[in-house]
């Protein structure tokens, strides 16, 4: 990185794209106010907080923009590439700063101060159209509009763990599935390791995806690929134990932020001696992909997913009223929506993980059948000292359903939500035994006995968050279905019209049916919390069933929701939606 000059000239600045059409006479006057910087990789530029009395703008490099989760750790929001304005709303807005910026790589940064700003745009007033429409650009969140590859990850480095992985061979089957999707993406090895950083830079403005290929070994040409990626994808074999750690130490920002993934190879006929856990750990990865050989599923899959085309399906709680996402996924299916993400919580999360386990349609309708319709699941009913049931029949089904699948190894990435009672937040379950954070989503509080997890006791996911559409939007940064089904209140209010005692109930009713009380705590933990806008705004697509006449615990009524979740889904699709989930080349 070269030093600090002295003097900026009005032709660095006019090579800052969105400065290249002001008037020479008007950057000569603001190089003179300018400061010109280099920031190495890792470091921070700007914290959530600092005052906005300076607008930046990048010269070369990349930049990391991040806000903070609820437990304190950093949020990926998105790249900041050259020539790009940095921490403009806050400055132009005069509040504090609301992201941290950090560069992901060694970046060239011009600061400008309010003064010589206000200067240039007397002069320049186009400028601030340009700004402007880079601001509403950054805030269209997903790009519903189309394809927006400026904040995406471009550049993907490929590094073989083993000497039997052939990377050039994998790099070229992406290739193709990323050009199927109009995606134009260049493979570039060591024979670049001499290259300039202006050389890369020119790669990525004029491909959609850069695709690096390095074996894991002490050369300069892997520390220059951990270095130049916005991601690293560590392809390994399920036939092989990872060394761990997998990586040397090293400080490049795509580790320091967790910006790592494991692309785990299944062969066939080959002995699996190792699961996603087991890499993920490894290589402290954020996301395992499962590619197993001849596969064009998991290729197209890895492709949507570097093309910033994936496609997240987001379930929500709400008793029996979850059936209906069952249709739903019917329906995108049946149009060919492919679904490359799917999480949720309680009964959303059941379901979404029969999806990530891969049951198809029949498998889905049977086990769901087998689970809660034939059979009430929830009638195992003690006197409650923590709740209505002892729990027993759920675990019991859960192990029958899920036995010891692990969240890691299913086929396709996937996360429920339960709610931790010490920190009172949520907890994202997305490693470990699928069973025990299946059970911890749906204990609803009153009805079945919590679950302590580490010392810390887990409640139903809905008490914090019933429609964890957010988390998706953190996963993967394609487009996100969400199918919301607790909308409407699902109660029958005469049950709270001078309700019996509880004996009187069991006389009439039964140990068969749950008594009112069920639905009172089910309807209390999935009342929205958030507006239908709120959520049209967090998601690109919004599925909202029409299940009114479906009460939360009548665990009967398949066959209606599941009918109205079709519909709704069918009816969604429409105006173009379509078009855009099956990812038709623009």
């Amino acid at each position: 990185m070269p030093k600090t000059p002295t003097v900026l000239t009005a032709e660095d600045l006019a090579a800052i794209s969105i400065l290249s059409d002001a008037p020479k006479g008007a950057l000569k006057a603001a190089a003179k106010k300018v400061e010109w910087f280099s920031l190495p990789g890792g470091r921070k530029l700007l914290s959530v907080g600092d005052a906005s009395d300076s607008i930046y703008f990048l010269k070369s490099g990349v930049l990391g923009a991040f806000n903070n989760n609820e437990d304190g750790t950093l949020n990926f929001i998105g790249h900041i590439r050259s020539g790009e304005p940095v921490g403009e709303m806050a400055f132009l807005g005069g509040v504090p700063h609301t992201a941290s910026i950090y560069a992901m790589r060694d970046s060239e940064i011009v600061r400008l101060p309010r003064e010589a700003f206000e200067k240039l745009i007397k002069r320049h007033p186009t400028l601030m159209r340009s700004l402007a429409q880079m601001m509403v650009s950054r805030m269209r969140r997903h790009h519903r509009d189309g394809y927006d590859g400026a904040s995406e990850p471009k550049v993907f480095a490929l590094l073989s763990t083993s000497p039997t992985i052939n990377c050039v061979h994998i790099a070229r089957q992406l290739s193709e599935a990323l050009c199927a999707l109009g995606r134009s993406c260049v493979i570039v090895g060591p024979e670049a390791e001499d290259s300039s950083s202006e050389w890369f830079d020119a790669l990525e403005r004029t491909h959609d995806v850069v695709l690096l290929h390095s074996p894991v070994a002490d050369t300069h040409w892997f520390r220059l690929c951990l270095r130049q990626a916005d991601r690293l994808w560590l392809v390994g074999r399920a036939d092989a134990r990872p060394s761990d750690p997998l990586l040397p130490p090293d400080r490049s920002p795509a580790r320091m932020f967790r910006l790592v993934d494991v692309l785990l190879l299944h062969n066939k006929g080959e002995r699996t001696v190792s699961n996603g856990g087991d890499w993920q750990r490894a290589a402290n990865a954020e996301r395992v992909f499962h590619w197993h050989q001849g596969s064009k599923s998991d290729v197209a899959r890895i492709a949507r997913t570097a093309a910033g085309r994936s496609v997240g399906l987001v379930l929500s709680g709400g008793g029996a009223r979850s059936y209906a996402h069952i249709g739903a996924i019917r329906a995108l299916r049946e149009a060919g929506v492919p679904i490359d993400f799917a999480g949720g919580t309680s009964m959303g999360a059941i379901i979404a993980a029969g999806l990530a386990l891969g049951w198809d349609d029949e498998l889905m309708e049977r086990n769901i059948c087998d689970a809660f319709v034939h059979s009430n699941p929830l009638n195992d009913y003690t006197l409650p000292v923590v709740a209505l049931t002892r729990g027993r029949k759920v675990n019991r089904r859960l192990d029958r359903f899920f036995g010891d699948f692990r969240i890691e190894n299913l086929e396709i990435p996937f996360f429920c939500v339960s709610s931790n009672l010490g920190s009172g937040c949520a907890t994202i379950h997305r490693e470990g035994l699928l069973r025990r954070a299946l059970r911890a989503s749906i204990a609803l509080p009153g009805v079945l006995p919590p679950v302590v997890i580490d010392g810390e006791v887990h409640v139903d996911g809905a008490v914090v968050d019933n429609f964890p559409v957010n988390v998706m939007a953190r996963l993967h940064r394609g487009l996100t279905v969400g199918v919301d089904v607790a909308r409407e209140k699902g109660l029958k209010v005469d049950d709270f019209i001078n309700p019996p005692g509880f004996f009187s109930w069991v006389m009439r009713h039964g140990l068969q049916e749950a008594p009112p009380i069920a639905s009172l705590l089910m309807r209390s933990a999935t009342i929205a919390r958030t507006s239908v806008q709120d959520a049209r705004d967090t998601v690109d697509i919004l599925v909202l069933p029409d299940i009114a006449e479906v009460e939360l615990r009548d665990w009967k009524a398949y066959d209606q929701a599941v009918e109205a979740g079709y519909r709704a889904m069918v009816e969604a699709l429409k105006e173009g939606a379509l078009t855009r989930l099956k990812h038709s080349p623009t």
